[in-house]
């Protein structure tokens, strides 16, 4: 029970954490680049990233945690994925409306189910399935307005949907994998912390360099010649320290749960954003909107209580096999302990285990 408890302690912080962050580094954001115009985002992305690894690298130096050394090809492959799927989320916002960018959001959710159900053979129940229903159809009302589309942001769209499933999907993957006995090919298990450290630096770099051109691309403007002012400074230092926190909550809530998770946080934090918008920075707010929030948030609700009674349920399950494994290997480990039985003469069997001379009869 100990055990459980600090698993589902540890899940809670993690979730709670993600959310704080979130919608702080949000709120921040939108002040330095509505407020202030600096309006880089894939560049400021790449400087997260890259603070975020110095962050890891000095708590490695403090041993916080192990560095331990995993496949370079699985986790260069990964890293970069996962900045090339954060460059396309971008490119889909600036090719589009922001009604299809929001439905490119949504389609994440059933895209990783379908991905998880085909090629990982995982099951999701009709009643999991429903309140991801309820889910999306809520965030859709309250954030999809105008759905204009066009061939260009369609596909860029499409493309970001599948990069940040399977990248997502591949996080999970590698941190679940199980130590396997030495009859079958050892796996590493990695813990978020140790896979975010050794990830970061393809991801900074993948955006690092793409980041200038795809902002000035979707901008029309040099990141490299906007002025630098010491309020600018001070709000983008900000952003970078509190993204530290939101990628280490990140790794940490994929790992902890699962992709669709994951997802099912995002817009939760989505709604969170919409209302602090209107709360803080008096961003305009319908009846749409909070009956939209108020349908996700029932939703949200579904999902995790039939994710929490399906836990437990396999919990009791996983239990009560390994109580049954534990009865089946007991019952021969006492008749050989005992030794042995009785023979037809009646007379007790010495075990052949203990014969101190079973070579001599060979």
């Amino acid at each position: 029970m100990g055990e459980g408890g600090g698993f589902q302690l540890g899940t809670v912080g993690a979730l709670s954490l993600s959310v704080v962050s979130s919608v702080s580094i949000v709120i921040c954001n939108k002040a330095l680049m509505s407020s202030l115009g600096f309006i880089f985002a894939t560049t400021l992305t790449s400087w997260h990233l890259l603070v975020t690894f110095c962050s890891l690298h000095v708590a490695l130096l403090m041993k916080l945690f192990e560095h331990k050394p995993f496949d370079r090809k699985a986790v260069m492959g990964f890293g970069v994925l996962n900045g090339i799927s954060i460059g396309l989320l971008n490119l889909s916002l600036g090719f589009n409306s922001v009604g299809f960018y929001q439905m490119t959001k949504l389609a994440i959710i059933p895209c990783t189910v379908f991905l998880e159900t085909v090629f990982l053979a995982k099951k999701f129940s009709r009643s999991i399935q429903l309140s991801l229903t309820i889910l999306l159809l809520g965030v859709g009302i309250a954030t999809v307005t105008d759905l204009q589309l066009n061939l260009l942001g369609s596909v860029l769209s499409l493309l970001a949907v599948v990069t940040t499933c399977i990248a997502q999907i591949i996080f999970w993957t590698l941190t679940s994998c199980l130590q396997m006995t030495n009859t079958i090919q050892k796996k590493f298990k990695v813990s978020s912390t140790q896979l975010l450290y050794q990830s970061a630096p393809y991801q900074a770099l993948t955006l690092f360099i793409s980041g200038p051109f795809l902002d000035g691309l979707l901008t029309n403007q040099n990141v490299f010649a906007f002025n630098y002012t010491p309020q600018v400074l001070i709000f983008i230092v900000l952003s970078c320290l509190i993204s530290v926190s939101v990628n280490f909550s990140t790794f940490l809530v994929i790992g902890k749960t699962s992709p669709v998770t994951y997802q099912v946080l995002g817009h939760l934090k989505t709604c969170l954003v919409l209302a602090f918008g209107y709360v803080l920075l008096h961003d305009p707010f319908s009846w749409r909107n909070i009956f939209g929030i108020l349908v996700a948030i029932v939703g949200m609700v579904f999902y995790s209580y039939f994710c929490t009674i399906e836990g437990q349920q396999k919990a009791r399950e996983a239990s009560s096999q390994v109580l049954q494994v534990k009865d089946d290997e007991s019952d021969p480990l006492i008749g050989t302990e005992t030794g042995a039985g009785i023979n037809d003469d009646g007379a007790a069997q010495t075990p052949q285990a203990w014969s101190s001379n079973k070579d001599l009869h060979a």
